[in-house]
């Protein structure tokens, strides 16, 4: 389900909101893999199948980064804001990786509007973030992330 909002004022008026929940993805080991080769990662607990299911997570997990890099496509699911002219992605408050996500693990961003503020040009938005894994009892991320939309 994703709330699209037209403009600045409507935006501001999201303050407060939950937008809801993302659908699932699926972290696969050709996603971290190649995340590994963007990011010279080649930690054997990320891309050794074989030796990471001898670790002590049972099999490969997911680089925390790559969790993480995945909120702002999970998050574009949840708000589209149009009538702008410039998304910038400013940066993070918070961040923690309760969790890790196993390979073949499903993941989805739960999110809320905690805040937004004016800044010079147009808005600051302050985003409670929880990336889920399915059927895990604890998360995979919990963090707070803020962007800028501008007239």
């Amino acid at each position: 389900m994703s709330v699209t909002v037209n403009g600045l004022d409507e935006l501001k008026k999201l303050a407060g909101s939950d937008l809801g929940t993302s659908e699932w993805i699926e972290i696969t080991q050709e996603r971290i893999n190649t995340f590994a080769d963007a990011t010279g990662d080649h930690q054997w607990i990320h891309v050794d199948p074989e030796k990471a299911a001898e670790g002590p997570f049972g099999a490969p997990i997911a680089h925390g980064y790559l969790t993480l890099s995945l909120f702002i496509p999970l998050f574009t699911e949840l708000l589209d804001v149009q009538g702008v002219t410039t998304k910038v992605n400013y940066g993070l408050n918070k961040v923690r990786f309760p969790s890790p996500v196993k390979v073949g693990s499903k993941i989805r961003l739960v999110g809320k509007l905690a805040d937004v503020e004016e800044v010079k040009g147009g808005v600051q938005i302050t985003v409670d973030g929880t990336i889920e894994i399915e059927g895990g009892a604890k998360p995979a991320a919990v963090l707070q992330s803020l962007s800028r939309f501008y007239a």
